[in-house]
């Protein structure tokens, strides 16, 4: 026989598994086989990191790699065990060392060098639906493409809007139009946070607000935006940590995902 997902590459997500069990089912693949196949699930031991290879068949994404406190060689040994079982790699909040070594040992990667994340898809990802982005001013951008590195490596198409904050409101009200045709939208803002309120009176999808951490003393580092996000008057207004651009481009998939019938729940109906 040929090379199957669960052969050499050892691929483990939602299709191989089905796969592998039609091979049983079929007599291709023998139970012991199988089970071999099936052995590092849930996790495999590196000694300083248990790698989840479960997370993906749980979830419908592997487990992402957050960079900052590990070395740099620990977060390509990671990354190594990730990429034999998967196709897609998502490591985040990557300094510049990481980020190079990263990219020596896996040409294939894609750096978004503000965010500092770094992707890896080896297989095709078919952009569905659309995730609007948002800032509201420059200095937000780094938070902003932390959430469009998670979206797009997930699968999401996103349009980004950068620098519409409330200060030239009529930046944003010029791309009314594109922002009610969104499934859901982010808007990563510090200061006062307004911009996301304002967003939220504008359209019917859902508003993901990322606090943060800009602004002078009284915004304390972003709590001021939280705040203001968080008592917002406009429904539809969901709120994510400071500075959590990962949170919020995660989310932000996963209800693109099922605004575009793509989730993995949608095969079970």
């Amino acid at each position: 026989m040929g090379l199957t997902p669960f052969s050499e590459e050892g691929f483990m997500d939602r299709d191989s598994i089905k796969e592998l069990l039609e091979q049983v089912r079929s007599g291709a693949t023998d139970i012991e086989s199988a089970i071999r196949r099936l052995r590092s699930l849930p996790f495999e031991d590196l000694g300083f990191a248990r790698i989840d290879h479960h997370r993906h068949i749980r979830c419908g994404f592997p487990e992402v790699i957050f960079c900052q406190g590990k070395r740099p060689a620990e977060v390509v040994e990671i990354a190594k065990s990730l990429l034999a079982r998967g196709k897609r790699l998502l490591a985040t909040r990557a300094d510049d060392e990481t980020a190079a070594l990263l990219m020596h040992e896996f040409p294939d990667a894609t750096r978004y060098e503000r965010a500092r994340a770094i992707t890896v898809a080896r297989e095709s990802i078919e952009k569905i639906g659309l995730v609007c982005l948002l800032s509201a001013g420059t200095s937000d951008i780094p938070v902003a493409e932390e959430a469009r590195a998670t979206a797009e490596i997930m699968g999401a198409r996103v349009d980004a809007y950068y620098d519409v904050g409330v200060a030239g409101i009529h930046r944003l009200l010029m791309k009314t139009a594109e922002l009610q045709a969104a499934n859901v939208i982010i808007v990563a803002a510090g200061m006062e946070g307004a911009l996301a309120s304002v967003v939220g009176g504008l359209v019917e999808a859902p508003v993901i607000a990322v606090p943060t951490s800009v602004g002078y003393g009284a915004s304390f580092g972003g709590i001021a935006p939280l705040l203001t996000m968080l008592n917002s008057c406009a429904a539809g207004v969901a709120v994510v940590n400071i500075d959590n651009g990962f949170g919020a481009g995660y989310m932000a998939a996963l209800i693109n995902a099922l605004a575009s019938g793509k989730n993995g729940n949608a095969e079970k109906k």
